[in-house]
């Protein structure tokens, strides 16, 4: 990558990475704090919670479209101002009701598929898979930066002061956007980056796929729905003090990183991708029934946390890595759009499914649902495909005429290591699924422009 490029990723990732951390860092304090709020109801305190998830997969996907038609920037500062909305909105509320409609409005600036978009716009195709991912790890490490530093920020500045600090880092990302971000030169649709409204039909209707989409769906309702009680828990049952929820979620994720490191080799370099999937699933099963026999005692959480985020953080990664592999060459970005916006509801259902059992039947009933939720992915997922040693290859070959298509589409396919190709003429891009470990490199360059 040039360094262009590469200032280029890291700004976009930091600039998402803003935002996600903003949303995040309420999920594991805003129980505690909302229990305390006048005329509050445990289903209230859920939906607070997990109403951003509705709007954003209402949003994202448009966002995406209409960045195409009006431009990367002005659709980012868009997003980026309703999030800052939202934030003061919450912020200033003094009830529960001015909290969920400033989270709602916080969601509604959907930017993720913009993101996408405009890091596409930017960068070289053959770099392109780098560049998500780098965009995908910063995403994952907001969420473990809020997992510790909201508890600690709650004590240091409470839920209001939180509110007034997503705003905060929204500005800055606006500043980001708007000093520091360069404009494309020609902005297109990128196939193998954002959705494309005619593939949409292909993609719901992928057996595989569908399969995906409700393991993310399911996941994020269980790890919403959890994230209810769980600081309820960890302080009225387990005894921990507010101000040490955060070392406590430290210790859980560096351990849990730890163990999840051997299974994403073992997945990816011994191709037992789906064996290990199908055991992260059961033990994201395992831990909520331990959540609901130990939840009274420190360490019994602890272990029970332990084995939850080994295996919720082992899926965040492999998932993106499987849809890449199983989606047809030229849908990955309407694959990942569609996988995005299942995510996001399942956060919204999870939480206000969480807040309404918290309230009717306590503590236990939501690890014992979690646990349900689980049993019917495993049972799922367990008829995936295997997914085979591909992914997700992007080559430019410029303009062609029906006869050169013809040729080109052969010459492609003769390559060694590439096993599917999708060329769009017009375009002059070629979407390859590829092995990269047998993919002949030098051939594929003498084709490329």
């Amino acid at each position: 990558m040039t360094k262009t490029e590469m200032r280029v990723t890291l700004l976009l990732a930091s600039i998402y990475a803003l935002r996600m951390f903003g949303l995040f860092m309420i999920l594991p304090v805003f129980s505690l704090y909302a229990e305390k709020m006048d005329n509050i109801t445990p289903f209230l305190i859920g939906l607070a919670i997990s109403i951003y998830g509705l709007t954003q997969a209402l949003f994202q996907i448009p966002f995406g479209l209409l960045s195409d038609k009006f431009g990367r920037k002005p659709l980012l500062l868009i997003g980026l101002s309703l999030f800052i909305v939202g934030s003061v909105v919450a912020a200033t509320a003094d009830s529960i009701m001015g909290i969920i409609i400033g989270r709602a409005i916080q969601g509604s600036g959907a930017i993720a598929a913009v993101v996408m978009a405009m890091a596409a716009d930017l960068t070289r195709e053959e770099h392109r898979t780098k560049v998500m991912a780098m965009i995908g790890m910063s995403i994952g490490l907001s969420f473990m930066l809020a997992m510790v530093f909201g508890p600690l920020l709650k004590v240091a500045v409470g839920v209001q002061g939180m509110f007034w600090l997503t705003a905060i880092f929204s500005i800055i990302a606006i500043l980001l956007v708007v000093v520091f971000l360069p404009k494309p030169i020609k902005s297109r649709q990128h196939r193998d980056a954002q959705p494309v409204v005619s593939q949409f039909k292909g993609v719901l209707t992928n057996p595989d796929l569908i399969r995906l989409d409700a393991g993310v769906f399911l996941l994020h309702l269980i790890l919403t729905a959890g994230f209810v009680v769980i600081p309820l828990v960890l302080y009225h049952s387990a005894g921990i003090a507010e101000q040490h929820h955060g070392w406590f979620y430290f210790a859980v994720l560096l351990v849990s990183v730890i163990i999840m490191v051997p299974f994403i080799i073992i997945a990816e370099r011994h191709k037992k991708m789906k064996l290990v999937f199908l055991g992260a699933i059961a033990f994201i099963g395992i831990a909520q029934v331990s959540l609901a026999m130990t939840y009274q005692w420190f360490w019994g959480m602890l272990c029970s946390m332990i084995i939850f985020f080994s295996a919720f953080n082992l899926l965040e990664a492999t998932l993106p890595s499987i849809i890449s592999k199983l989606a047809p060459a030229d849908s990955k970005g309407t694959a990942m759009g569609v996988y995005s916006t299942s995510q996001f509801l399942g956060a919204f259902l999870g939480g206000s499914l969480g807040g309404w059992l918290y309230g009717q039947y306590g503590y236990e009933s939501i690890f014992i649902f979690c646990a349900g939720c689980a049993l019917i992915w495993f049972m799922v997922a367990f008829g995936m495909s295997p997914p085979g040693n591909y992914s997700s290859h992007v080559v430019m070959v410029g303009p062609l005429d029906k006869n050169k298509t013809e040729s080109m589409m052969d010459d492609l396919m003769s390559i060694h290591g590439v096993k599917e190709v999708v060329l769009v003429a017009e375009d002059g891009v070629a979407y390859l699924k590829v092995n990269k470990k047998e993919l002949d490199y030098d051939a594929l360059a003498e084709i490329a422009q």
